[in-house]
Parts: C-alpha cells; sequence; structure tokens
C-alpha cells in the first residue's frame, strides 16, 4: 500500500516538465512497468517465464520499460495522450483507469481468467463493463487485533458485564462480546471503548483503536468499508451522487467521531494515516485497528514487531445490514491503444492472466488476489495471499465510481469534509453538502 501511495501522491502533486517518451524501434512487445519494489521483482520474473517459453516467437518476446517514480502517471497520460507507441502494455490501478480508459484497448482475457483471480478481482480492472487489464496486485483492509486482548475478555465475567455496561451507555445497545470473526461495526466499536482508559480504567492498553483519520485521500478508502456494509454508495444505478444525507454514510461518519471524541483513538489520529497506524500498534497499547493487508508482514512479524507480533490476529473487516465488505483496488497492465505489436501484447495480456503466469508472479513476490483454487498451490509459501484472495473474493467491493477519470479528486474531496467533521470545524450535515457538490461536479 505503501508503494501505491507513493505514486498516486507523486502523480497528483508532481509538476511535470519532461518530453513524451521516444519511439522505440523494436519488434518486441515492450511493456511499461511500476518500478521497485515487488511489483518490479515480481514483473521482470514472469516475463523472464514468458520469453523461455517453446511458443513465444521471438517478434512476441517481452521487454521491460520503466520511468521514475516521480510523477509517474502524470508522464504517462502526456506519453499517451501524444500517441506514444513507445509501450505496448502500460501499468493501470484501479482508482486511475478511468483517466487511461481513452488511450487503451478493452482486452479478452479469456475464459479461464476468472478461474485464475475470481469475478471480483477482475473487476478492479474494468471500466464502463469493459475488461481494460490484468489484476496483478491487490490491496484491501484487515481488522487487525490482539487475540490475548479478546481471549482474555470472552473469560471473564466481571470483563463481560463491565463491557455491556460501555456499549449501553455509549452506543445505547447491551452489547455482548464477541469472537472478531463475528464483530458487526458496532460490536467493534464497544471492543474499542472498552479497551479505552479514558472509559475503562481496567483496560490493559490505553486505546482500542486506532483511527486513520488525516485529510488523506487513502484514509477514505479505509473508512468507506463501514458506510458500504450499511448499503452506502458513490451513486445509484443512474449515476445520480448518493453520498449525501445517506444514513449509511451518517453512521460511519457519526460512529468515528464518537470513538474519537471518547478517547477510543489517539488525540492526533486526525493527523494519522499508514505509518502512524503501524507505530501505535507496535507500541502495544493497541486492541485493534483497521489497517491495509501490506502491513501484515510487518505488525505479525516476531522480527519486526517483538512484542505484540504473536498475539496479533487478523479477521475481514465487521459486517453491517449488508454484510461483510472489503474495498479493494489493484495495479494491473493493459494494452496501448497506439501499440505497433497489438497481437503479441495481447498473446502476453492472456498468459499473464493464466493460472501458470500468477503462480510465477505470487512465487517472485508479488500480491495477486487469486481465487481459492489456486491460492492453494501456493499457500505454504505465501499464506498471506490466502486470506487477501478469500477476504477479496467474498467481501471485496469498488464503489459506483470509483473507476472514473476524477476518482482520485473524490477521494480528496471526501477526506477534505469528512475530516473538517471529526475535527469539529464543520457540521455533519455541512460535511455532507459540500461532499455532495463536489461529487456532483466530478462525477457529471
Amino acid at each position: 500500500m505503501t508503494k501505491l501511495r507513493s505514486l498516486l501522491a507523486a502523480s497528483v502533486a508532481a509538476v511535470i516538465s519532461c518530453a513524451a517518451l521516444p519511439t522505440i524501434a523494436s519488434a518486441e512487445v515492450n511493456v511499461l512497468g511500476w518500478p521497485g519494489g515487488s511489483e518490479e521483482t515480481a514483473l521482470r520474473s514472469a516475463v523472464e517465464a514468458y520469453n523461455a517459453l517453446p511458443g513465444t516467437a521471438a517478434d512476441d518476446k517481452v521487454s521491460l520499460l520503466f520511468f521514475n517514480r516521480d510523477g509517474f502517471y502524470d508522464k504517462l497520460q502526456a506519453d499517451m495522450a501524444a500517441g506514444s507507441d513507445a509501450f505496448d502494455i502500460n501499468v493501470i490501478a484501479t482508482y486511475s483507469i478511468g483517466r487511461y480508459a481513452p488511450y487503451m484497448e478493452p482486452v479478452d482475457l479469456g475464459a479461464d481468467a476468472e478461474k485464475v483471480f475470481g469475478k471480483t478481482i477482475l473487476e478492479t480492472m474494468q471500466y464502463d463493463g469493459k475488461q481494460y487489464g490484468v489484476p496483478t496486485d491487490l490491496s484491501l483492509h484487515f481488522m487487525y487485533y490482539r487475540k490475548d486482548l479478546i481471549d482474555a475478555l470472552m473469560t471473564d465475567d466481571a470483563a463481560k458485564a463491565t463491557y455491556e455496561q460501555i456499549a449501553q451507555k455509549y452506543l445505547g445497545k447491551s452489547l455482548e462480546p464477541k469472537d472478531p470473526d463475528k464483530w458487526s461495526w458496532e460490536d467493534w466499536a464497544a471492543t474499542a471503548l472498552y479497551f479505552t482508559k479514558s472509559v475503562n480504567p481496567d483496560s490493559p492498553v490505553k486505546y482500542g483503536t486506532v483511527l486513520q483519520m488525516k485529510n488523506l485521500l487513502f484514509n477514505m478508502m479505509v473508512f468507506q468499508s463501514l458506510p458500504r456494509a450499511y448499503g452506502g454508495n458513490w451513486t445509484d444505478e443512474s449515476g445520480q451522487v448518493v453520498v449525501v444525507d445517506s444514513p449509511a454514510y451518517r453512521k460511519g461518519l457519526e460512529l468515528y467521531k464518537k470513538l474519537y471524541d471518547a478517547g477510543a483513538t489517539p488525540k492526533d489520529s486526525l493527523s494519522y494515516e499508514y505509518p502512524e497506524t503501524n507505530a501505535a500498534w507496535v507500541s502495544g497499547q493497541v486492541a485493534t485497528a483497521l489497517q491495509w493487508n501490506a502491513a501484515a508482514s510487518e505488525l505479525m512479524s516476531p522480527e519486526k514487531d517483538p512484542a505484540v507480533a504473536a498475539d496479533t490476529a487478523v479477521v475481514a473487516p465487521p459486517s453491517g445490514p449488508d454484510g461483510r465488505k472489503d474495498h479493494i483496488h489493484g495495479l494491473g497492465l493493459g494494452l496501448n491503444k497506439n501499440s505497433k505489436h497489438k497481437e503479441g501484447a495481447v498473446k502476453f495480456l492472456k498468459w499473464l492472466a493464466s493460472e501458470d503466469a500468477a503462480l510465477t508472479y505470487a512465487k517472485a513476490g508479488g500480491s495477486p488476489g487469486l481465487s481459492p483454487e489456486v491460492v492453494q498451490k501456493i499457500a505454504a509459501d505465501r499464506p498471506d495471499l490466502v486470506k487477501l484472495g478469500q477476504f477479496a473474493g467474498s467481501y471485496g467491493y469498488v464503489m459506483r465510481g470509483a473507476t472514473s477519470a476524477n476518482a482520485l479528486s473524490v477521494y480528496e474531496a471526501q477526506a477534505k469534509e469528512f475530516t473538517a467533521y471529526w475535527a469539529g470545524q464543520k457540521s455533519l450535515d455541512d460535511a455532507l453538502a459540500a461532499t455532495k457538490k463536489a461529487m456532483t461536479d466530478l462525477l457529471k
């Protein structure tokens, strides 16, 4: 997730002063990938495997091209808009597909692609009902919790009674402690309040949770699974913005504020995002946290987090009236409309959507969202991908409009208004009214 955040921060803020890429005279298929990290390592491994296949003709072999991370997406758009044929295949992300769709061609990945990834994962690379790419890397959220704390609560009758009293006082319901895998959002909130020192002086930790409340578009991705579980969405079937005055969004926004005001999350949470959440967790003073799956490698590692790693467990986000929902987005590769080697490019994309290619990519460190049948073949080497695939396939969603050309701007507008509400700078009505106006303009 941190890689995706860096990429988008650059794409939104960078001032572009570079020239378009020169045309590359080559019979090979040129792939513009995302530079650095596990994505580059995995892509290089996949390309090496593809080029070594007996059936890969010399003219169809793949070569890789990377630009600097700074301003990556702005440079990509400039080159595509200029009609560059320097690359045949280019990297895309769920939230940027609408931005690049005018310069790309949809691609048919074949019937077996759904067997490899599942319908929900394939949808992360779709726009206007068309498939624009192969999903290569997936991000979603885990609910992290301290199993030692939950186990102690579940076996202590006096603690259970205190929990019920706190739930009644703050939520108006006499809730009982539950297994985290059965939590509703209100169960989670009650648990967070119980493990908050300012609410329950007997709590073994200071905070019941840690909320990412900074005015930052990525924090909206973390937050929105709460209103989504209550039926919230960006638009209705006709494309009309439905976030404003939505009971679902009101529920989510008010629940976050209730926890913040009660001290269930640190007071400086209004400046928190991904790294601050990890730092709070490793301090050993937090009982729950809704956080990106990428954090698991740190928070569940005895080497990186010796204090609480052994007691850290994960489940999917809690449920609401519409069930459990987990925001997903991904990186992928799609076809440049100006490609001079489309036939070869499509061959590579179809191969990349095959089971053999997906497993090769995963073994090299990539994070593809795989179907339950396929992920079991790599479970021993990549146990993290098992939950990634399970949660994405069962609970994953993409908001209507979240692949549009202005999707990032929508997230930014929400972050500005919602953080202002949580900080007490705006009323809920005013924040939602401003959000509706901004979203209506952006999603026309």
